[in-house]
């Protein structure tokens, strides 16, 4: 079981997320552009601080691929393509009092960059387009570091 926080949907903090009665699903975008890839320092619990692929939570009636589309918008200003799933884990945190306090069932989808301003917003603190150097300075999630190397060979 993945216990690490990768794309938390939360928007406003824990409060409102914490606690579900059912699992939640969330999706990430995996975009590269000019050998970098795309990734967001998380501003809200529990993920907070941590880089990782941009995303957050599927809406009723939406498809992974808009909601993909949509978050990434959100938290970066860039306009994507989402295309295929590439990933797929589950976060399961639990409180101190042993209850589930998260459980998310996250599905990264490869996605094509098409075009906007990079800026950071939403629960994303900063967004930038991370080369794999540069990624070994940063506190980027574990999942998100064992997705980019081992589907894409980016990063180590």
């Amino acid at each position: 079981m993945d216990t690490s926080n990768h794309n938390e949907p939360a928007k406003t903090g824990e409060a409102e997320n914490a606690y579900p009665e059912a699992p939640r699903v969330a999706v990430g975008a995996v975009v590269f552009h000019r050998g970098r890839v795309l990734l967001v320092r998380r501003a809200r619990p529990p993920a907070m601080n941590l880089w990782a692929i941009p995303g957050g939570g599927v809406r009723l009636g939406e498809t992974l691929r808009r909601a993909a589309e949509r978050e990434v918008l959100e938290e970066t200003g860039l306009r994507i393509r989402a295309a295929e799933p590439v990933f797929t884990f589950e976060v399961i945190d639990r409180g101190k009092d042993g209850r589930i306090r998260f459980h998310y069932l996250i599905v990264d989808l490869e996605a094509k960059y098409l075009d906007g301003e990079l800026r950071a917003g939403d629960d994303a603190a900063e967004a930038r387009w991370v080369s794999a150097a540069e990624m070994d300075d940063l506190p980027v999630n574990d999942t998100t570091r064992r997705l980019l190397f081992e589907h894409y060979g980016f990063g180590g």
